[in-house]
């Protein structure tokens, strides 16, 4: 048994401030002891993202309390048996806990598990417990198997990947969702190739490492769109060869800017009309990738025609479509070498029991990437 300070959300849809209103309490849990496959894992850092805010901002249900925080990376303290970690191992945590076997996992797809997602709909671990536990006898639920906004915490070893214990752990955490999901979609989603145009709309820590793997890749036309001027300017600064400010007009300005359009388009916000701008921008025979998470009742309608006419695709990419045993140590390799330079992204460090503030933040769109240190 392990005691833990951790942020648990004990009610959703709370109106903010969030300073003022402190949907999330820093409370003190009870940890159980790691079971076979699991990890007790020392969290160093643990960055906010706009999955947890759709969480708080009830958007996203899920079965509450719930201990928050998704991405994350810190040390094994221990382990529970049957898995490759041992204590003193760096890890990064990824929010998908891939079982290995099921068809999507064997077919090279573990961000489409079908057991992680069951247990992640579910609040548990992979295995289907819960390790968290309050003074009065609840028991929290597990954000995404991780529940990384706490000192200390209790996830399956298929949610870990090993890190050098050299790599700063508020850089280590962005490679679990930021990054994976950024970086992949321009990668993998979206297939960047040498020479092509690029639009990324939204400049989030997400769409900033999509910015940045596209430029990777070798982009030649890259666009950035947000509304958020300092935003903007950031992505100008990481490569970005123009600018668009957010708004009804950004689908003629980019097409004006790409000749007719980018021959691909990266979606991060989760927001149904940005979405639909991504998909309109393309040209004929361009691919329109999203990784935003939008509100479960919301739904998309555009045009079908162009779909055949066009050639136009439009698909969906969770996690990046990435193998995270794969790709956290390549898209390192690739930081480590100054083609990745997620660094960037880092625009705030906090102290966990200042995480509702860190929520204003990212809801008025004031950071890139914060991440708690713990």
């Amino acid at each position: 048994m392990t005691e833990t300070r951790a942020a648990v959300l004990v009610e959703s849809g709370r109106p903010g401030p969030y300073a003022d209103s402190r949907p999330l309490e820093v409370a003190t849990l009870r940890l159980d002891d790691p079971g076979p496959g699991e990890l007790l894992v020392r969290v160093r850092a643990a960055g906010l993202c706009h999955s947890d805010l759709s969480v708080i901002n009830g958007s996203r249900p899920r079965p509450l309390p719930m201990a928050l925080g998704h991405e994350a990376a810190g040390e094994v303290v221990a382990t529970g048996g049957g898995s490759e970690f041992e204590p003193g191992d760096h890890v990064t945590l990824a929010f998908v806990p891939a079982c290995g076997h099921c068809p999507s996992c064997v077919g090279g797809r573990p961000a489409l598990c079908a057991p992680g997602a069951v247990a992640n709909r579910a609040g548990t671990l992979l295995g289907g417990g819960m390790r968290l536990s309050a003074a009065d006898g609840t028991r929290p639920y597990h954000h995404l198997g991780v529940s990384a906004f706490a000192e200390y915490a209790v996830i399956s070893a298929r949610s870990a990947v090993k890190v050098d214990a050299d790599l700063p752990p508020e850089i280590a955490a962005l490679f679990g969702c930021a990054v994976l999901t950024g970086a992949g979609a321009a990668l993998y989603g979206a297939q960047v190739e040498p020479g092509e145009s690029v639009a990324v709309f939204g400049l989030g820590g997400v769409g900033l490492a999509a910015l940045l793997a596209a430029k990777a890749a070798g982009a030649a036309n890259l666009v950035a769109v947000d509304v958020v001027p300092g935003k903007l300017e950031l992505a100008r600064s990481l490569g970005a060869t123009h600018v668009v400010k957010g708004g009804p007009d950004a689908v003629a300005e980019i097409r004006d800017l790409t000749g007719g359009g980018p021959e691909k388009a990266i979606e991060t916000t989760g927001v149904v009309p940005v979405l639909k701008q991504a998909y309109e921008a393309v040209r004929p025979g361009g691919t329109a990738v999203t990784v935003g998470l939008p509100d479960p009742g919301d739904e998309l309608s555009f045009p079908a025609l162009g779909l055949v006419a066009e050639e136009k695709t439009l698909r969906g990419s969770y996690l990046g479509s990435c193998v995270p045993r794969r790709d956290v140590p390549r898209f390192i390799d690739m930081y480590r070498a100054g083609v990745l330079p997620v660094d960037a992204l880092l625009s705030h460090r906090l102290t966990l029991d200042e995480v509702n503030e860190g929520f204003d933040r990212l809801h008025g769109g004031e950071a890139v990437r914060q991440v708690i240190m713990l």
